[in-house]
């Protein structure tokens, strides 16, 4: 296939990183987009909407904040985490909190969450979940290409456990070499955990170190970046990760 996206250079400033529109949420182009730091965003009364932001907000995997009330209560808690055992339900919760936002949209729509399980079955789309003994109480979902992680949403039904996921994340990618995790766009939630700005040049730098696998491959078969098997994330890891929440500090 042809590349089906511009060259981010002619991304908007204003709305920030708005690049193209229409198209369709197949494996392939969503692919195709993650590989160039494109996403979907769009509320469900509009075509898909591609962006690529300039700056980028991302979080450095070593470089996350935990404050001193935070570290108190991970410490107290008795929480534990599992990865990838409730992918959908995840993605759900994370539509549902959406929705509980006021002017925030519904960008969370059945056809983005039905593309997002399709591509948690290729095995790229991956879930970090905190359980209060048998009942999910928070999580969050996002994409792994090569070493680079792009966090998609969130979502908490206790106090901090939106939080203690993306801790969980920051340490499974710090552990395993993945160095940034890319946060998209500006939410104050992530700054208090330590994400910054990033130039939108540096970070497709950074993507092309960490994805490794040549344009010219992806754009002929964005499949390409497919792992050789689907698996879970601790199997595609290939070691046993914290398993409670007390184990992150």
């Amino acid at each position: 296939m042809l590349n089906p996206f511009p060259p981010t250079s002619q991304a908007l400033d204003e709305p920030n990183g708005l690049l193209a529109v229409g198209g369709d949420l197949e494996a392939n182009t969503l692919l195709c987009a993650y590989a160039q730091g494109i996403f979907p965003w769009f509320e469900t009364d509009q075509e898909i909407l591609w962006w690529s932001p300039d700056p980028r907000l991302t979080l450095k995997s070593d470089e996350i904040h935990v404050s001193r009330s935070l570290r108190k209560a991970i410490r107290q808690c008795d929480w534990r985490l599992q990865y990838d055992t409730a992918f959908a339900d995840v993605v759900s919760h994370c539509a549902q909190a959406d929705r509980n936002q006021p002017a925030s949209g519904t960008w969370i729509t059945p056809d983005m969450r039905a593309a997002y399980c399709i591509l948690h079955g290729l095995g790229v789309a991956h879930s970090v979940e905190v359980y209060d003994d048998n009942t999910l109480i928070g999580g969050l979902y996002g994409i792994l290409l090569g070493n680079m992680f792009f966090g998609e949403s969130m979502f908490s039904l206790k106090s901090n456990a939106s939080k203690m996921a993306f801790v969980g994340l920051s340490k499974l990618c710090r552990d395993h070499g993945i160095g940034v995790i890319d946060c998209q766009v500006h939410n104050e939630h992530l700054v208090s955990l330590g994400a910054q700005s990033m130039a939108r040049k540096d970070f497709e730098n950074h993507l092309r170190d960490a994805i490794k696998n040549p344009m010219t491959d992806v754009f002929a078969n964005p499949l390409c970046l497919l792992p050789k098997e689907p698996l879970p994330l601790e199997q595609r890891l290939g070691t046993q990760l914290s398993a409670t929440v007390a184990e992150l500090l």
